[in-house]
């Protein structure tokens, strides 16, 4: 089955690039345009998309308020990916913080694209660059703190979220720690639970947020 996708960018040449490169992919099938976060809802429940490659400034609905409200009213919502000019970008953060699940800039190469949106199409791993990260530590958060106190985790989920706040998929915290992924998935899912965290990117925030983690 291919992986669909829902380009949202108000110019028109970046989403004809997107889906270009994308429908370029034997896995990936481009299902819908829309040129604000206005659309995204309707269109999310019309089309059912996979994942949502979403610009984080727009002049109606931004990526930020787009995202929430798609998480807010669409069962089973997809994978959402920011798609942005700059790295250092606070709109970015605040989409992430928001519950987008990725971060992508409009100059990446084509590959890494295509890469991107399989990644967020699969929940497994976390695009969470270093500037992002940076920004994040930059932004003690208290509530961030008590959450990860209250989570009381165990030595070896701490371990797993450190790597998982490195960006390591699965596969790679298990021969990290030599653990089956099986394991690692199931250290994951405790860890998400325990934070309260929809997904890695939230888990990741609230360690970086919370001092649990630093950049480096």
């Amino acid at each position: 089955m291919a992986v669909t996708v829902l380009l949202v960018d108000d110019e028109e040449l970046v989403r004809a690039g997107l889906r270009a490169i994308l429908d370029a992919q034997p896995d990936i099938e481009v299902v819908g345009e829309a040129a604000d976060g206005a659309a995204v809802v309707p269109l999310v429940r019309r089309l059912r998309p996979d994942v949502v490659a979403m610009d984080v400034r727009m002049p109606l609905l931004d990526g930020i308020e787009a995202t929430r409200a798609v998480l807010r009213s669409v069962p089973e919502p997809p994978g959402i990916l920011v798609i942005t000019t700059f790295e250092e970008d606070a709109y970015v953060y605040e989409a992430l913080r928001a519950g987008a699940d990725g971060f992508l800039l409009k100059r990446a190469r084509p590959a890494e694209i295509a890469h991107a949106v399989r990644l967020v199409a699969e929940g497994e791993s976390l695009l969470f660059p270093a500037a992002l990260r940076r920004l994040a530590a930059g932004r003690g958060n208290e509530r961030s703190r008590r959450v990860l106190e209250r989570a009381a985790l165990t030595v070896r989920e701490q371990e797993v979220l450190r790597l998982m706040a490195r960006g390591l998929s699965n596969a790679e915290i298990a021969g990290r720690l030599v653990l089956g992924t099986e394991t690692v998935k199931s250290h994951v899912s405790s860890v998400l639970a325990k934070l309260g965290a929809r997904d890695r990117t939230q888990a990741v925030i609230t360690a970086y947020e919370s001092g649990f983690v630093v950049p480096g």
